[in-house]
C-alpha cells in the first residue's frame, strides 16, 4: 500500500499557541524596515507640502514627529520581544503591545489626507492620498501575517480618505470615492490572503517537524530495536558455540580411545554433524565480523593462480562424488588484494558452484583486462533468473531451498562474498540464463610488480611431536574437562582454570614453565583472557606464547579480541585447527627460545 501524503493543514487546525507566536515572530522580523520606510515618506511628504505653502512647517514637523514616534515604538517593542522571547500565552501581550502602536500609526496616516492637505488643490490632495495608499499597500508583507495588526493600521489610515472622498464637494475628489473603496477592499482582501497563506506555511511546518519528530522517534525505536537483536543475537551465539565446541573437544578426545568399530562409526556420525554446524557458526561470525567492521584488508601482490589450484583441490573430492568436472585454468597473473580475504570470496563461490550443479563442469579461470584480473566461476548448474540475481546476495536467501535443508547451506555465503567484495574495493558481477548455468565475476586490481606464490594448505600434523604444559582457563566446567581429556590424549600436559586467579594457584606448586597459555575470551565477573594472559607473563616474566578463544559475535568484544594481537580463534573450534593452531605456536616459542640461547652463547 502506497504511504499516505499528508494534506496541508487548514489554518483553523492548527495548534493556536504555536501559530501565534509564529505570527508575533514574523511581524518583529519585518517591522524595522517597514516603519522605517514610512517615517522616511512621512518626512518626505511634509517637506513637500511644506515647500509648496500648503502646509505649515510646525505642523509638518509635528505630524512627521508622530510618524517618528511610531516607528520607535515599534523598533523598541521588537527589540524588547528579541530579549525576552516569550513563549506560550506570553506572545498574546506582544501582540497587543504591536496592535495599539499599528493603530496609533493608522491614525497619523489617516488623518494626513484631511488634516495635511487643508486649502490645498485636488493634485495635492491625490498626492498625498498616493503616498498613504503606498504605505497602506507596504503593510501587507509587513503585517499581514497578524491579521488584527495589519487591520489596525490599514483601515483607520484609509477610511478617512474614503469618507473624505464621499463627502467632498468637489467632483473630482467626489469621484475617487469609488477608486478608493475598490483599493480598499483589494489591498485588504490581499491582507487575509496573504494572513492565509503564512498560516498554511505555518502549518505545514509544524506538520514538517512533526513528521519529523516521530521519524526521529521511529528510528530511535528502530536502532533500540537492532541493537537489542544484536545483543540478543550474540547472547545466544555465545551460549550455543559453548557446548557445540565442548560437543567437539569431546569427539575429539573420543578419537583418542579405543573402541569397536560400531563405536568408531557412531564417533564419525557425531563429527560430521559437528562439523556441520560448525560451518553455520562460521558463516554467522564472518557476518558478524563484517558487520563490526572487524575485519581489515591486508594488500600484497601474489599470483592468482596458485590460490585458484588449491580452492579447485579441495573442493575436486566433493565435485567427483557428484559426477561433475572441477577445473581450474592456469593463470600466471599477479593482484594486488588481501589472499586470506579473496580466498574466501572465491572458496564460497566454487562451493556453491559444486552445491547447485548436478551435472556437467564447473570451470574456474582468469581474463585480464585494462589492468585487471577477471577471476569468474562457470558452471552449468540451473541457473539464476534475472529476478532473483539481487536477491540472491541477501542473507539467508535461496533459491530452491524452502525447506530450509541445511545440506543445502544456510543462505549466507553469497551475503559474505558480497561484503567482501565491497570491502575489497572489488566489482562483482552475475551473468546467468536459467537452465544454462551461471557465471560470478570478481574484478581484482593487477600488482605492478612481482608476487609470491601462494602454499598449499598445511599438512597433516597428527604426527607432529606433542610434548610441554599447557594452561587452559575457561569457565566453563564442560570445556575445561573436555580440553584436558584431548591435549591429553595429544600428549601434553595440563592445567585446567576456571579464572586468572585459580590458574595462579595452581601454577604456584607445578615446577614447570608454562609452554603455552589457551584462554577463553570473556570470563566470569568481568574478567577477560587477554587481561590473564598478560599476569601469567607478567608472574613468569616471560613472553608466553598464548592462544585466545571466543564464542562472542558482539561487534565490540570482536574489534577488542582482534586488536590484542593474540592468535584468536572463534568457538566452535575443528580439531585440526586447534592442534595445528597449539603446534605451530609452540614451536614458533621453541624457535626463539633455541635463538636466544645461541645468541646468548656467541655473545
Amino acid at each position: 500500500m502506497a504511504p499516505e501524503i499528508p494534506s496541508l493543514p487548514r489554518p483553523e487546525a492548527l495548534p493556536t499557541e504555536r501559530t501565534g507566536v509564529e505570527q508575533i515572530e514574523a511581524v518583529f522580523g519585518t517591522v524595522t524596515v517597514g516603519v522605517c520606510g514610512a517615517a522616511f515618506a512621512a518626512g518626505n511628504l511634509a517637506a513637500v507640502l511644506c515647500h509648496l505653502g500648503v502646509l505649515g512647517w510646525r505642523t509638518g514637523i509635528t505630524w512627521t514627529s508622530y510618524i517618528a514616534i511610531c516607528a520607535v515604538g515599534h523598533i523598541l517593542l521588537c527589540r524588547a520581544y528579541r530579549r525576552s522571547r516569550p513563549v506560550g500565552d506570553r506572545w498574546r501581550l506582544w501582540a497587543h503591545l504591536f496592535t495599539a502602536i499599528c493603530l496609533a500609526e493608522g491614525i497619523g496616516w489617516g488623518w494626513a489626507p484631511i488634516g495635511l492637505t487643508v486649502g490645498g488643490n485636488s493634485d495635492v490632495k491625490h498626492l498625498t492620498v498616493l503616498i498613504m495608499a503606498g504605505v497602506a499597500a507596504g503593510s501587507i508583507p509587513a503585517f499581514s501575517p497578524y491579521l488584527p495588526a495589519f487591520f489596525a493600521l490599514f483601515l483607520p489610515a484609509t477610511i478617512p480618505a474614503l469618507i473624505a472622498a464621499l463627502l467632498s464637494a468637489d467632483p473630482v475628489q467626489h469621484a475617487s470615492f469609488t477608486l478608493v473603496l475598490l483599493f480598499i477592499l483589494f489591498i485588504g482582501g490581499l491582507g487575509v490572503k496573504a494572513n492565509l497563506s503564512f498560516k498554511q506555511l505555518v502549518g505545514l511546518r509544524i506538520r514538517t517537524e512533526e513528521m519529523a519528530g516521530d521519524l526521529q522517534r521511529q528510528k530511535d525505536i528502530a536502532e533500540q530495536a537492532n541493537k537489542a537483536k544484536s545483543t540478543f543475537l550474540a547472547a545466544a551465539s555465545h551460549d550455543l558455540r559453548q557446548p557445540v565446541h565442548a560437543l567437539g573437544l569431546f569427539v575429539g578426545a573420543l578419537r583418542g580411545v579405543a573402541l569397536p568399530l560400531e563405536g568408531r562409526r557412531l564417533v564419525e556420525q557425531i563429527e560430521v554433524s559437528t562439523n556441520a554446524m560448525d560451518s553455520l557458526f562460521t558463516a554467522l561470525l564472518d557476518i558478524s565480523r563484517l558487520d563490526a567492521g572487524a575485519v581489515e584488508v591486508q594488500r600484497q601482490p601474489f599470483v592468482i593462480g596458485s590460490l585458484l589450484d588449491r580452492i579447485c583441490r579441495d573442493h575436486a573430492e566433493d565435485a567427483k562424488l557428484k559426477g561433475v568436472s572441477l577445473k581450474a585454468r592456469g593463470c600466471a597473473a599477479v593482484v594486488d588484494c588481501d589472499p586470506v580475504l579473496l580466498e574466501r570470496v572465491v572458496r564460497n563461490l566454487v562451493s556453491n558452484a559444486v552445491r547447485y550443479t548436478e551435472r556437467g563442469r564447473i570451470l574456474v579461470g582468469c581474463r585480464r583486462r585494462q589492468g585487471e584480473v577477471l577471476v569468474q566461476v562457470w558452471d552449468t548448474g540451473p541457473g539464476i533468473p534475472p529476478e532473483q540475481h539481487d536477491k540472491i546476495f541477501q542473507e539467508y536467501y535461496q533459491l530452491g531451498n524452502s525447506e530450509r535443508d541445511r545440506a543445502k547451506g544456510l543462505g549466507l555465503g553469497l551475503a559474505i562474498v558480497r561484503r567482501l567484495t565491497d570491502l575489497l574495493g572489488c566489482r562483482l558481477k552475475l551473468q546467468s540464463r536459467p537452465g544454462h548455468g551461471s557465471c560470478f565475476e570478481v574484478s581484482i586490481p593487477m600488482a605492478s610488480g612481482p608476487g609470491w606464490e601462494i602454499e598449499p594448505a598445511g599438512g597433516d600434523v597428527s604426527g607432529a611431536p606433542a610434548h610441554g604444559l599447557i594452561v587452559v582457563i575457561d569457565d566453563e566446567e564442560a570445556i575445561r574437562a573436555a580440553m584436558q581429556s584431548l591435549l591429553t590424549g595429544w600428549g601434553y600436559d595440563v592445567v585446567a582454570a576456571a579464572s586468572g586467579d585459580e590458574a595462579i594457584r595452581r601454577l604456584s606448586t607445578c615446577p614447570v614453565q608454562p609452554g603455552l597459555l589457551v584462554s577463553d575470551y570473556r570470563l566470569r565477573e568481568g574478567e577477560n583472557g587477554i587481561d590473564v594472559i598478560e599476569r601469567l607473563r607478567s608472574e613468569y616474566n616471560e613472553p608466553l606464547p598464548a592462544l585466545l578463544i571466543t564464542g562472542d559475535t558482539a561487534p565490540d568484544r570482536l574489534s577488542e579480541a582482534q586488536a590484542s594481537g593474540l592468535l584468536l580463534l572463534h568457538k566452535p573450534v575443528s580439531n585440526s585447527k586447534l592442534r595445528a593452531a597449539i603446534i605451530n605456536l609452540m614451536a614458533s616459542a621453541d624457535a626463539s627460545e633455541a635463538a636466544r640461547e645461541e645468541l646468548s652463547v656467541d655473545s
